[in-house]
């Protein structure tokens, strides 16, 4: 039996057409997928910013010796406790209750710790809907439904928990000193070392922290030059603005220093350059004072520094070098991503 060339031509068309349903049925699959590990990896980010911000309640009103304090305790253990169907509403229990609390009890340094695990939840949280929001538009076109390209994997749910404007993250109560914006450096040598300054705050002279160049940018000037200018100053290394690549991360941070509180949106670069001492001949006064040494870094010594109970900000940096060494190489800047 001869087929005819229509014949042919219609089955032609039909294989092709099934092969580009199968590439995009495969695709969207694997786009799924990836989707379903982000909204995971998000409820993973958001769970742990939540358990903090309840240790950190704890921490701070386990020294006031008082029922409104007992109650706030109380709640942030029940939120810890708390299953997935009950946490929303119980972690919202906690935020009402932080919301009417008066933080002038406190001391200053626990104020900045709240503030900032409130701040850290609140971001968590936008990036956990952020990817919620992504994978249920997929999951839920027609195509998709059909063909069960989402397989037997449970649909995420949003979590939802109140953005309080009276929040110590974002309070004119317990007021913010000063809201900043600042520039930092991930200064990379030729082993993929980090440079770390060790420091501490000038009220607070026993406590030590280590942390990146930079600091904050000044009236008129652009974060680039605001970056070039801090690490000459705190390194004595000068580099040229367009050698910088970025920035590459966004982290907002609420802390006290030198008795204020302060907000600050930091935006971090990457730099490559060939090992060298630092100066501090640049320092101001106040560097001066609460500056006390600098090392260059493996991401295993910054784990070792943390284990031995120095704290090291930002605190995910050992896991960050690898992508940190990856832009500082690149000919192009990349995008900006958040990081805690």
């Amino acid at each position: 039996m001869t087929l005819s060339v229509l014949t042919i031509l219609v089955l032609v068309l039909v294989v092709a057409v099934l092969i580009v349903i199968g590439l995009w049925a495969y695709g969207t699959a694997n786009r799924l997928d990836r989707l379903h590990v982000r909204s995971d990896l998000s409820w993973q980010a958001l769970d742990a910013a939540l358990a903090r911000r309840a240790v950190v309640v704890r921490a701070a009103v386990a020294a006031l010796d008082s029922p409104e304090g007992q109650s706030l305790a109380a709640l942030a253990v029940q939120a810890e406790r708390s299953d997935r169907d009950e946490r929303e509403s119980a972690e919202n229990a906690l935020s009402s209750a932080l919301s009417s609390f008066d933080f002038e009890r406190l001391r200053p340094q626990l104020v900045a710790e709240l503030a900032d695990a409130e701040a850290r939840v609140l971001i968590a949280r936008r990036f956990h809907n952020d990817a919620v929001r992504d994978t249920l538009a997929l999951r839920t076109r027609r195509p998709v439904r059909w063909l069960h390209l989402g397989g037997m994997a449970p649909l995420p749910t949003y979590f939802e928990i109140t953005e309080r404007s009276s929040s110590p993250a974002v309070t004119d109560g317990l007021a913010l000193d000063s809201v900043r914006t600042s520039a930092r450096v991930v200064l990379l040598d030729d082993q993929g070392r980090v440079l770390l300054l060790r420091g501490h705050d000038p009220t607070v002279p026993d406590v030590y922290y280590w942390f990146t160049v930079g600091g904050a940018v000044e009236q008129g000037e652009n974060l680039r030059a605001a970056a070039v200018r801090e690490m000459a100053e705190e390194t004595g290394y000068v580099a040229a603005v367009d050698s910088l690549r970025g920035p590459m991360w966004r982290r907002v941070a609420v802390f006290s220093w030198n008795g204020q509180l302060i907000r600050s949106e930091e935006l971090f670069f990457a730099l490559r350059a060939n090992g060298f001492e630092p100066r501090h001949d640049g320092f101001t006064d106040l560097e001066e004072r609460s500056i006390a040494g600098y090392r260059w870094c493996t991401a295993d010594e910054i784990r070792e520094l943390s284990e031995s109970g120095e704290t090291v900000y930002p605190r995910d940096l050992p896991d960050l070098l690898d992508e940190a060494g990856v832009v500082a190489s690149a000919a192009h800047d990349p995008e900006v991503r958040a990081i805690t």
